[in-house]
């Protein structure tokens, strides 16, 4: 378990377990004869892929980013990715449980990144968190409702519509500030309405970048996930990003790292850049 002090807040890496994915997906366009020298893939070209959530107690709120694939997936896409299901049991080692959560942030509703937000109580969806209040863009939630046909394995309603229903959902519209030090930013990219959340406290800043940059093998500008649904919105955002985060030395957390949860960025001489872990 990996925790950070950031100012006044604890920052605490938390897990939901590895699953796996096609690794030439997980790269896009990049060849396998390059990505498979940060990261080795199996037989069937599966790659490990880490399910981070972030916990961060600032004092008077405890808040849980991200929720990982929970334990609710159909047994087809379980034996195709995995279900480890582990977030719970991790909360637990770090002395949380889900009643101490009174916020949780989702920064889309991909099934990898809301799937503890809810569990199967009778058969029926009720919420993990009972005390917590969820949020979410309002705009990833509309498209939830009438994905593509690209990504509408993605998207399961169990997750976040009866949150929303009971009003336990806020549904936000752009850059928000839910609490003193935890704010939340639109990146355009991976979805159209996926958001980043940052972390300040005592002058310093972290931020969950979700799969904007998924893993620390994906930090060079154009190694781009084929999931994708606009990679050159991607491209424009990733460059926004590291236009703001390079000179003042945030610390970046991966969402799908199987190793490390975060790391500072730089940039060498020539443009290469590079992630250094943090403790």
């Amino acid at each position: 378990m990996h925790s950070h002090t950031l100012g006044n807040f604890e920052v605490i890496a938390v897990s939901d377990g590895l699953y796996r994915l096609d690794g030439g997906a997980f790269f896009g366009v990049i060849p396998k004869v390059m990505w498979s020298k940060r990261v080795q893939a199996d037989e069937a070209n599966y790659v490990p892929v880490g399910l981070n959530s972030i916990v961060v107690r600032t004092g008077d709120h405890t808040v849980l980013i991200e929720t990982g694939i929970g334990n609710k997936l159909p047994d087809r896409l379980a034996q195709i990715y995995g279900q480890p299901a582990k977030l719970i049991d991790s909360l637990s080692a770090a002395g949380i449980a889900p009643d101490d959560i009174d916020i949780v942030i989702n920064t889309h509703l991909h099934f990898d990144h809301c799937g503890w937000n809810t569990v199967l109580r009778d058969g029926k969806p009720a919420p993990t968190f009972p005390q917590a209040k969820y949020y979410v863009q309002q705009g990833e939630w509309e498209y939830a409702q009438h994905p593509s046909e690209r990504d509408s394995i993605s998207y399961m309603t169990n997750n976040y519509d009866p949150l929303v229903a009971s009003g336990q959902m806020q549904l936000l519209r752009g850059d928000h500030e839910i609490l003193p030090g935890i704010s939340v930013k639109v990146f355009p990219g991976h979805t159209a309405s996926m958001q980043a959340v940052i972390i300040r406290s005592g002058g310093r800043t972290a931020c969950y970048i979700s799969d904007l940059i998924p893993t620390s093998a994906h930090i060079d500008l154009n190694w781009v996930m084929a999931f994708d649904l606009f990679p050159l919105q991607t491209l424009a955002s990733r460059k926004q990003y590291y236009a703001q985060a390079i000179p003042e030395e945030w610390l970046t957390i991966f969402t799908h790292d199987p190793k490390i949860p975060w790391a500072y960025l730089e940039s060498d001489e020539r443009g290469k850049m590079i992630a250094k872990p943090a403790g």
